[in-house]
């Protein structure tokens, strides 16, 4: 068994996508441990603030075939099959960690936006605050504690996706 780590982020309908990505992704790995849930401004282009999160899982999986499922999902729910790196997302998933891999494909691993954006180090550095970065050597509590907050828009928001699920049943 391996134990990955996924970015999720949605900016276009935001509490459905999350709520949505979130359901694919625990039929799919079963239990699911959940970051809070983060507002931040969009990076790189113009448009609306985004809801992230860090999803971790354990899972019998290939990397390929975790890749091939995420992207599965992300379709599932609208993200366009060329859709430029940086846009607006009805629901993006990133496999920011598996085991500790060190990898460029079929995916980036550790992915290097874990060390540069806020949006994806702090809910990581939340539920995986003792992990070490597999590069760098430094837990990611200790990358949180040393990024420069200041540089980047986020804010912790109230969430419940069991709360959304009981709704989902009525």
């Amino acid at each position: 068994m391996s134990y990955l780590y996924i970015s999720l982020g949605s900016n276009i309908n935001r509490e459905y996508h999350v709520k949505h990505g979130l359901t694919e992704l625990a039929k799919v790995f079963g239990a699911l441990t959940l970051s809070s849930l983060y507002e931040s401004k969009a990076v790189g282009f113009d448009g609306s603030d985004f809801y992230n999160m860090v999803i971790g899982v354990e899972t019998s999986k290939t990397i390929e075939e975790v890749t091939k499922t995420l992207r599965t999902i992300e379709f599932k729910y609208g993200r366009e099959q060329q859709a430029k790196k940086f846009s607006p997302r009805t629901l993006d998933l990133d496999l920011l960690l598996f085991d500790e891999l060190i990898l460029n494909t079929p995916a980036q691993i550790p992915r290097d936006e874990i060390t540069k954006n806020a949006f994806v180090l702090w809910p990581l550095a939340e539920i995986a605050e003792s992990l070490k970065h597999p590069i760098i050597n430094q837990s990611y509590g200790q990358l949180w504690q040393n990024f420069d907050k200041a540089s980047q828009s986020i804010t912790q928001r109230p969430f419940s996706w069991l709360h959304i699920m009981d709704n989902q049943n009525t």
